[in-house]
């Protein structure tokens, strides 16, 4: 009697938990697409006002889910693109809130969600400026996508963005390798319309080069 009593409320247990990963997994994947078609399809006058409430619901969900590696990460990216709508010092909060959310996924998650934790802050810490106004660091920013290119070197994101950064830092040559790279570079079947949009970014970069 009592083993069977247990069986059942281990069973119980082992259902409870498959619904509640169902249901975060199913709200993130929500998530994901919203933000893949808002800065993908929609309107720049538009995007900031969804970002912004896409953002009040990554937060909700990591506040919920804490210790998940994949909804820090997402958290992470949302608010990123917040903060690049929002530009100027009214940026900043919001990039910091991403960059926390992208580090502790790290700790939980060493490979940074197939490299995009490490993308993301390689964009952040490159765009955000440094000093004593804000975490800046050009440095910091050719670490993170250094360690995005060891896991997915050949991705369209990592790239691109890479690209970017060292035709800020002056160099030529080696922004017209990683953006011929971001070219060519493979676009993830769950990002398709972000990478491609990048992808076209990336022959931008490298005609102007």
């Amino acid at each position: 009697m009592g083993k069977m009593l247990a069986v059942t409320l281990l069973g119980g247990m082992l259902a409870f938990t498959s619904l509640t990963v169902s249901a975060y997994e199913s709200e993130l994947f929500s998530l994901k697409n919203r933000w893949e078609h808002t800065v993908t399809q929609t309107p720049k006058s538009e995007r900031e006002d969804i970002l912004s409430a896409l953002a009040d619901e990554a937060n909700a969900l990591a506040e919920q889910h804490r210790d998940t590696a994949d909804v820090l990460v997402w958290k992470g990216i949302v608010l990123a693109a917040l903060a690049r709508e929002k530009g100027g010092l009214g940026a900043l909060g919001s990039a910091k809130d991403a960059r926390d959310a992208l580090e502790r996924a790290i700790e939980i998650d060493p490979t940074g969600n197939n490299g995009s934790a490490y993308v993301t802050l390689g964009a952040l810490y490159d765009r955000v400026p440094g000093g004593l106004i804000s975490f800046g660091d050009s440095d910091t920013a050719e670490q993170m996508f250094q360690r995005a290119l060891e896991i997915r070197p050949d991705g369209i994101d990592v790239n691109y963005y890479y690209a970017a950064f060292l035709q800020d830092e002056g160099n030529d040559q080696a922004a017209k390798e990683h953006a011929e790279r971001a070219v060519n570079g493979t676009a993830r079947d769950s990002r398709k319309a972000s990478d491609e949009a990048l992808r076209e970014d990336a022959a931008s970069l490298l005609n102007s080069l």
